[in-house]
């Protein structure tokens, strides 16, 4: 990447020792996007935007939020849907048993929640009936449904690569704020699609997927690649937005024509279903990749090796503080707290009233 000018500063505690801290520094990328973003990030710390720390964190296999923990709360949310609407329900049981098959995530009934959710919900730009008639607790349950399913399959697949493959946990930080701002992705942003690709770095920083939808990517590998028909279709959005959140990759690097035959095989494979379904891979307005925003500086934790890292970072799954030069912000509350939930729907009622009078 092109070179760095700026440095945003992020402070991690222990939930269970709050005065236990760790700060990392993210080298800023000197390229439109990320120069844009970091914009972003510093008017939503100004802004007071509270963090979504329920689910900052995935794909750490040690951790109090663990498969119990998230069965327990996505059924929570499925009995607050079920018993507002009078017209919809989820029907599917959720436990720790029928959540997997062997030691993998069950992609059905993962796709059949996600599914509830897309019904449910609608898009930014486009809400459900149902969203906007639901009170503020169900707007909120709707909206751990995504949250939790994604959760989950990281988990599932986390734990099992422990087992398996400790070298290829894919751990990762999702910083995302209630309320956020967002901006339209410009022509020169879409550009970096392109030159990254599908790349990504340990300790890399990308844009954070701002809206509802899957990706040509995600349905191609978790649909088995099927025809693009308009059904299809209508479940894929390009991302059209940014804003100041943002994800951290803490998983192995992985890149194309490196050493990852099967990661080559993928690409290839993705590259020859998108021609032959009459879609142009060299395309920006596709959004075929990653958003790169800049790297974390990895001589804090006293060790270049990944599986250490995340060792240590799974003692750390708290953000406390940001900060963008003089500007900053603490998030001095945790998903444990008793009120953590209500905390949340406070600050989401005036866009719940906004969003259901559209």
């Amino acid at each position: 990447m092109s070179g760095i000018n700026q440095l945003v500063k992020v402070t991690l505690r222990n939930p269970l020792d709050h005065g236990d801290q760790l700060t990392y520094n993210i080298e800023v990328y000197d390229n439109p996007i990320a120069q844009d973003w970091v914009k972003a990030l510093e008017e939503t710390l100004i802004n007071g935007n509270q963090l979504e720390k329920n689910y900052c964190f995935l794909g750490f296999p040690d951790t109090a939020r663990d498969i119990v923990y998230l069965i327990k709360e996505l059924n929570l949310s499925i009995q607050i849907i079920n018993n507002f609407f009078d017209d919809y329900k989820i029907e599917e049981i959720y436990t720790p048993e029928t959540i997997r098959i062997g030691l993998d995530p069950d992609q059905n009934l993962m796709n059949h929640l996600h599914n509830h959710f897309e019904r449910l919900q609608g898009t930014v730009w486009d809400l459900s009936e149902y969203y906007k008639r639901a009170d503020y607790k169900t707007k909120y349950a709707i909206r751990q449904l995504n949250n939790i399913c994604h959760e989950l399959e990281s988990l599932i697949l986390s734990l099992r690569k422990k087992l398996t493959i400790p070298d290829w946990v894919r751990s990762s930080q999702i910083t995302t704020f209630l309320q956020c701002n967002r901006y339209n992705l410009k022509p020169e942003h879409k550009e970096m699609f392109i030159k990254n690709g599908y790349d990504r770095e340990f300790g890399g920083v990308y844009m954070h997927w701002t809206q509802i939808g899957k990706t040509l990517f995600e349905v191609f590998r978790d649909e088995g690649a099927p025809e693009l028909t308009d059904t299809v279709c209508e479940a894929i959005t390009e991302l059209k937005y940014y804003s100041g959140e943002f994800d951290v990759e803490w998983g192995n690097s992985v890149y194309l024509n490196g050493p990852f035959p099967w990661h080559n095989d993928e690409q290839l494979r993705f590259t020859k279903w998108l021609i032959e379904n009459k879609r142009d891979p060299a395309d920006p307005s596709l959004s075929l990749g990653y958003l790169p925003l800049g790297q974390i500086d990895l001589s804090v934790f006293n060790t270049c090796d990944p599986v250490r890292i995340r060792e240590i970072l799974g003692r750390y799954l708290d953000i406390y503080k940001i900060q963008v030069g003089e500007v900053s912000n603490i998030f001095d509350y945790c998903w444990t707290d008793q009120d953590y939930k209500q905390k949340q729907i406070n600050q989401m009622i005036p866009g719940y009233d906004h969003s259901s009078r559209r």
